[in-house]
């Protein structure tokens, strides 16, 4: 029977590069063929192709030898892996793109299917995901101490489910695998173009080492990282679009409408306004600490006992200046512009304010995983594994020391005749505003109070998962029957944690009643010259051409000083500085019991030899979840941008349990053929399934602690939410032409039921009276008018109090006359069936002995999956689709390595939902990305190599919009980093 290539062919082709180079002793060619052939397999076991090339040879073979599309990457050494981020890593893979945060990679996304329909294992063991979701962020990790990264794209009845778009397994070192001493040291000065505050070079160091025992039955590896980087990301956002708002009747010479026109000359078709617009500067330090300890013990041969212990620590500040608008709307639109789309370009509008923010925030993600492992080759045909781990993750959104929070405070003014959004020029919107002093600038001396919040909300997920595996080899039965392989599971993962908003404190609203707490010396007056200079409309073109920064703490401090104080013959208390209890607390739980089986079988057709692999995986999930909440009493008006949510305060809450359940049944078959000496044809069919996200299980309700008109929403769970169940189909071929030298061709198919759709359903909730027009409310608009003046917000709220609906804090309640609030309540729910096809190329080529070698892949991916951008009902997309390309390029030989890469991804959807959009959850799109970075390494000596590694050498920025590329969302810019060091490493 013809059998399958092995990886002694590939360690065959090693040796031939070996015997070329003439490294073998002369004397090995003078002795008989028997003890030749027995020396050169004893020079084999030991022989290692380090560096680039040596990484590229070792993720081919796996990828020939693998069952099943999967792709990996090897590091090149120890200590070095092809980047120093393990997301950056995995976009050098066909079909992988990844989403940034801070401007280095995080997430990943394949073949279109976004960061929680990808799984992520360490060394087989399913990780929980960051915060809310499932997604697992991966810059938090190093890459020191991690030998292979292995992307599986097809269904594996062998592995744990929840990858619908692939499942990505880390592998680390493990000391009986190489036995012997190896360490590898290293040492980085980080420079980032863009910091201003912190350190212009900050260190990163990292060692890692193994060694094995007692004539290697006892080894310990372990790893250690520690980086730190300061740098400045600049930005300007837009927090979302409204749809369809009240617009004025104007004079016909102050409005411009692209859209179509009816037969009545009637526009037609729906129109977005911006409902703010702000711009700002972060200042972040950011610290990463990872380590790990593995200890393996093998007392009798064939059983090997495996402890390990991975550990990571990353901790962000900030420190942000940001200032701009906000546009309520209402009667307030003096003029306008809106294009074809019906996007205003242009809108000039009254009221509401103009401000200056500082935030400061400390966000720590701890990580950490214990496991145990047990290998038992009980004879030639039994191998048994049985494997526990505990894993966990806790992310700490508001880690201050000092606050305990997150907290921001906006100062500014209401002084304003009007503000005009500007985007008909340039990449970024203008914001200029006429203040009433005559000019378009503030002065210090008119910047007062408007008020501070704080947000707490920290989070834990866990894992807990058993998992016995078991193979049966056949070397009895004369079948075409390789081996079997079973197993079952028993996996629980819960989430739990709480939010907490204060509210508004320490402000006294824009009242002129008030005293003037904030000295005009506490402002510095800044230039925007320097400012989102990459962009046409950005640096000393932007409008406004300045901004005012000023000191946090004594803002807080002057604010919470105030409080103390007697305010117009009454006491302002406030039971805490930064919060006035937990909003809500939330646990959810998901226990799944699994098992499977899977059998490989090896047979000839004709003179194909053929390998086929099936197997079918049984999962039953019950999804139990607690929710307790505070209860809502009514909603104030207290000032006349701010709308603010109030609760009972003697600590009532109430309790609502929910339970979820479904099973799962899922078969696949994987079918490798070898065509010829080098080609290899795959086909393979499958089920796999995501579930859905942790925080939409949460069955509890909550509601907007800020419900400015157009903006009364909430939020509401759901438990028994099923997972996305996708049938997939891959095709592909492969041609194995070289050393490290492949092309590949591939195509794939996913048919997804179950997707996720967040359905808005119109609410009131007994209690919550609506003061926006209620009685008082419209008397107010009717003397305005009476006036001839124009009703704007900031009028409004001024005549109810000159009207004497306020209370003794000059805020304004709701009474029984009111009515009812109108909510907007999002709850998830399963709909339709989408499906995703796409095709992979990939080629791979060393040029001989020559040390250049090049790689190239591309995905282009479509699906009836898209967002439908001219409607305003519901929609569920998918996430994250988007056409992608790698390429790099090096060179090696001798001393001297250097690698170029460039990657791209086409614009994709971010997701759906606008912090401050419409109710019918608008979109957000990333525009295209592309980076370019370089590594080039010189060896001083065969252990002593020094680097220098250029990251984002094009400073590319990045780019969002809603529901057409005129609607701006974001735009941020991070700047070039590069990093000199210095390996010292012995294998």
């Amino acid at each position: 029977m013809k059998r399958f290539n092995s990886n002694q062919s590939r360690l065959a082709v090693c040796i031939s590069v070996i015997l070329s180079a003439g490294t073998l002793p002369q004397a090995m060619a003078q002795q008989n063929d028997v003890t030749a052939v027995e020396t050169v397999e004893e020079k084999v076991e030991v022989i290692q192709v380090k560096g680039i090339r040596g990484s590229l040879i070792r993720s081919m073979d796996m990828k020939r030898e693998a069952n099943g599309v999967v792709d990996a990457i090897s590091a090149e050494e120890m200590g070095k892996f092809p980047d120093t981020n393990l997301a950056e890593s995995l976009q050098r893979i066909t079909g992988v793109s990844v989403s940034r945060a801070n401007g280095e990679g995080s997430q990943i996304t394949v073949r279109g299917f976004g960061p929680d329909f990808n799984l992520i294992s360490l060394n087989g063991r399913q990780m929980p995901g960051t915060g809310y979701t499932r997604s697992y962020n991966l810059e938090n990790l190093s890459s020191e101490g991690v030998s292979a990264l292995e992307v599986q794209k097809t269904a594996r009845a062998d592995l744990p489910s929840g990858g619908l778009g692939a499942t990505v397994n880390i592998v680390t070192t493990r000391p009986l695998a190489e036995p012997g001493q190896r360490y590898s040291v290293s040492a980085k000065a980080i420079h980032d173009t863009s910091n201003v505050e912190g350190d212009d070079v900050t260190p990163e160091v990292a060692a890692v080492y193994s060694n094995t025992f007692a004539d290697d039955r006892f080894g310990v590896a372990f790893s250690f990282s520690h980086q730190e980087r300061d740098f400045q990301k600049q930005q300007a956002n837009i927090q979302g679009w409204q749809a369809n708002v009240d617009l004025p009747t104007l004079d016909a010479s102050k409005v411009i409408d692209a859209r179509a026109e009816d037969a009545n000359g009637n526009k037609v078709g729906n129109y977005f306004f911006p409902k703010d617009m702000n711009y700002g500067m972060e200042n972040v330090e950011r610290e990463r600490s990872n380590g790990q300890l593995t200890l393996q013990y093998e007392p009798i041969d064939d059983f090997v006992a495996t402890l390990d212990y991975t550990g990571s620590r990353a901790l962000t500040g900030t420190n942000a200046i940001g200032w701009g608008i906000w546009n309520e709307f209402g009667g307030n639109i003096n003029a306008y512009e809106l294009d074809k789309n019906g996007t205003a370009l242009y809108a000039d509008i009254s009221g509401n304010d103009g401000s200056f923010t500082a935030d400061r925030n400390t966000t720590e993600v701890k990580a950490q995983s214990v496991g145990l492992n047990l290998d038992w080759k009980l004879n030639d045909d039994w191998h048994f594994a049985l494997d526990y781990h505990d894993s966990n993750n806790k992310t700490d959104n508001g880690a201050d020391k000092g606050m305990g929070s997150a907290g921001q405070v906006i100062l500014g003014s209401d002084q304003l005749l009007s503000k005009i959004y500007d985007y008909r020029t340039g990449d970024i919107p203008q914001a200029i505003i006429l203040w009433r002093n005559g000019t378009n600038e503030l002065t210090a001396a008119e910047i007062d109070s408007n008020f501070s919040q704080f947000t707490h909300s920290p989070g834990e997920s866990e894992i807990q998962q058993l998992q016995l595996d078991g193979t049966w080899f056949n070397s009895s039965f004369k079948i075409p029957l390789s081996h079997i392989k079973f197993g079952a599971a028993m996996t629980e993962q819960t989430m739990s944690g709480y939010s907490a908003w204060s509210g508004l404190r320490g402000g006294a609203g824009f009242n002129p009643a008030y005293p003037q707490i904030f000295p005009d010396e506490m402002f510095t007056r800044h230039s925007t010259a320097n400012f989102l200079d990459q962009f046409t409309s950005g640096g000393s073109a932007l409008q406004p051409h300045y901004y005012y920064s000023y000191d946090f703490d004594e803002a807080v401090a002057r604010q919470q000083a105030f409080l103390t104080e007697a305010v117009m013959g009454g006491d302002v208390y406030v039971p805490d500085a930064y919060f006035d209890g937990i909003d809500s607390t939330s646990n959810v739980a998901e226990e799944t019991q699994s098992a499977y089986l899977q059998s490989q079988w090896e047979f000839d057709v004709a003179s194909y030899a053929v390998q086929l692999n099936a197997g079918l995986r049984y999962e039953e999930t019950e999804v139990p979840n607690a929710v307790r909440q505070r209860i809502e009493t009514q909603v104030n008006w207290e000032s006349p941008s701010e709308w603010i949510m109030k609760y009972e305060q003697n600590g009532a809450e109430k309790l609502v349990d929910f339970t979820g359940k479904y099973d799962l049944l899922l078969p696949m078959f994987d079918l490798k053929v070898d065509l010829a000496e080098d080609w290899v044809g795959r086909l393979s069919w499958g089920k796999t399934v995501t579930r859905a996200p942790l925080g939409l299980l949460i069955g509890g309700r909550s509601l907007s602690g800020s419900p400015k008109p157009g903006s009364r929403t909430g939020s509401q769970g759901n438990t028994g939410l099923l997972p996305y169940e996708s049938t997939n189909l891959d095709l592909s071929l492969e041609y194995y032409y070289g050393d490290a030298s492949y092309a590949s061709i591939g195509y794939f198919k996913k048919d997804v039921d179950n997707f996720i759709q967040n359905t808005i359903t119109e609410t009131t909730i007994d209690g919550l009276h609506d003061i926006l027009n209620g009685p008082r409310y419209l008397e107010a608009v009717a003397d305005i008018e009476a006036r001839g003046e124009q009703a704007t917000s900031t009028a409004i709220f001024e005549q109810m109090l000159a009207n004497g609906h306020g209370n003794a804090e000059g805020k304004i309640e709701p009474n029984a006359q009111d009515p009812l609030i109108v909510w907007n309540i999002s709850q998830p729910q399963n709909t339709d069936s989408k499906s995703v096809d796409g095709v992979e190329l990939a080629v791979q080529h060393l040029f001989g002995e020559s040390g250049f070698g090049v790689g190239v892949n591309a995905t282009f991916v479509q699906g009836d999956v898209e967002f439908d951008t001219q409607s305003l009902t519901q929609q569920a997309p998918l996430v994250g689709i988007s056409d992608s390309a790698n390429f790099q390029m090096f060179y090696e030989k001798e001393d001297w390595s250097v690698k170029v890469t460039y990657a791209w991804r086409d614009s994709y959807l971010i997701g759906v939902g606008q912090s401050q959009g419409s109710s019918d959850a608008p979109p957000q799109y990333a525009k295209a990305y592309a980076q370019w970075d370089i590594n080039l390494n010189y060896a001083v000596t065969e252990q002593l190599k020094v680097f220098l590694e250029g990251i984002n050498l094009n400073n590319e920025t990045e780019e969002g919009y809603g529901r057409y590329e005129e609607q701006f969302l974001f735009a941020r810019q991070y700047g070039p980093r590069y990093t000199l060091g210095m390996r010292y490493s012995f294998n």
